[in-house]
């Protein structure tokens, strides 16, 4: 048999299709080439969202410049669903939905970067008070991560089939948002999505990387307020009165044994007393004390056995007191975030692939908490990942000054966009094309 010479053009195509599958890197180097390319334009939309913040379910400006974006690509546009939120749906012949969402909420903090682009925005918070409003949580991030990948998709059609499901969410800070848009409609209203994905600024993580985790990544947090109650008199006269701060003190150690003896050392677990509000005078003893106390656990039975914990030892303190019953009240509860290890492990490699094996990194998880649970709760398998924000010379610069980057919700920490931008975007159209890849 006679063997003809392989052009040489053929012959790297044909090396470069067994290696990586030819379709997979060339839409992956796309990726990260068209996001380089459109990096700065991206810029200009995450400096506005960043100057102009707003509060939760306040979101008025953002949720209708999103909108804006995701109609101008061709999107079916849906707002005012859970107050604020916005739907966007890109459709692309048959395939599955795929649900990416971003938060849009900002927090009361009054920002003290530096930035030339820094928040000078003031309004009253719910309660009132004259508070600075602050894209302190990298939502402004997540917004234009979005717009970024919708601009890719709608570009790039010919590497992905289904429904791309947007959806810019109000009130994530407060824990109120997915659960609004979820009662008005959002699974019923629209497409039912096969999956949902979504991504968080991490001030630890250098840029360029992602942090990943199946299972457990984000806490059940709950808010729990304790009336303690006593009987007020003179200060000079102690054992006339049930003094009730006594009672709050031996109460706020009591809560402590609930991690440290009453919880498996193997169960995440944290009983924090934030605020104690009692007395208005040197030499008066009040009928009350107000406690406000964070509760943080993963599992469902903890987080329950934590509650029972905090309104028996409540009890007891009132009891040993010789005091009227405490008033114990829960509030702002928001789930545990548990990515879906299937789809977890599905996405990794597109990860891998995009931005490189050393750049995407396995995470410990956080007892910060996300509304991003709900959607999971609601039965559509999630995944939250991790998106690096801060360049790794001014981690190096930090480090050799001793200090650590700023934290969320810190009035000093940004982002630094370019690059975290970049990866973001790069990141989630990979995930994206991965479970709407074509099939030949």
């Amino acid at each position: 048999m006679r063997v003809h010479a392989l052009p040489v053009s053929l012959l790297l195509g044909l090396i470069a299709f067994s290696v990586c599958g030819f379709s997979v890197c060339r839409g992956e180097e796309k990726i990260a080439d068209w996001s380089q390319q459109h990096v700065d334009e991206l810029l200009v939309l995450y400096r506005d969202f960043h100057s102009n913040p707003e509060l939760s379910f306040r979101e008025e400006q953002t949720a209708r410049k999103l909108a804006a974006e995701l109609k101008s690509l061709g999107c079916e546009v849906t707002t005012g669903v859970g107050q604020q939120g916005v739907v966007g749906l890109l459709k692309n012949g048959e395939g599955p939905t795929i649900m990416l969402r971003t938060d849009l909420d900002a927090l009361p903090v009054t920002e003290a970067t530096g930035l030339p682009f820094a928040s000078p925005v003031k309004t009253k918070d719910a309660k009132g008070n004259d508070v600075g409003v602050m894209h302190a949580c990298g939502h402004d991030v997540h917004i234009t991560c979005q717009i970024g990948v919708a601009r890719y998709l709608s570009s790039h059609q010919d590497q992905w089939r289904g429904t791309v499901m947007f959806v810019g969410q109000p009130a994530e800070e407060i824990g109120g948002g997915a659960e609004a848009m979820l009662k008005d409609g959002l699974f019923t209203r629209f497409p039912r999505p096969h999956s949902a994905l979504a991504l968080h600024v991490d001030p630890t993580l250098p840029t360029g990387k992602v942090g990943v985790k199946a299972g457990y990544i984000l806490a059940n947090v709950d808010s729990v307020d304790i009336l303690v109650k006593g009987k007020g008199g003179h200060g000079a006269f102690p054992h006339t009165t049930i003094d009730p701060i006594v009672q709050a003190a031996h109460l706020i150690v009591d809560l402590q044994t609930l991690v440290s003896r009453e919880s498996s050392p193997f169960e995440p677990a944290v009983v924090t007393v934030g605020s104690i509000q009692g007395g208005t005078k040197h030499n008066i003893i009040g009928n009350s004390c107000r406690l406000q106390l964070t509760v943080r656990s993963y599992s469902p039975e903890v987080r329950e056995k934590l509650i029972e914990g905090i309104r028996r030892k409540a009890k007891a303190a009132a009891i040993s007191a010789g005091a009227p019953e405490p008033t114990i009240e829960l509030s702002d509860w928001t789930p545990a975030t548990k990515n879906d290890a299937d789809l977890v492990e599905r996405v990794i490699p597109a990860f891998r692939e995009a931005l490189g094996e050393d750049n995407v990194v396995p995470v410990e998880p956080s007892m910060g908490g996300e509304d991003f649970s709900q959607y999971g709760l609601a039965g559509v398998p999630i995944f939250m990942f991790r998106l690096g924000s801060v360049t790794p010379e001014r981690m190096n610069a930090l480090r050799d000054a001793g200090k650590a980057p700023d934290s969320l919700h810190s009035p000093f920490y940004y982002p630094d966009a370019p690059e975290t931008i970049k990866t973001g975007v790069t990141a989630m159209s990979a995930a994206v094309l991965e479970l709407m890849k074509v099939e030949n």
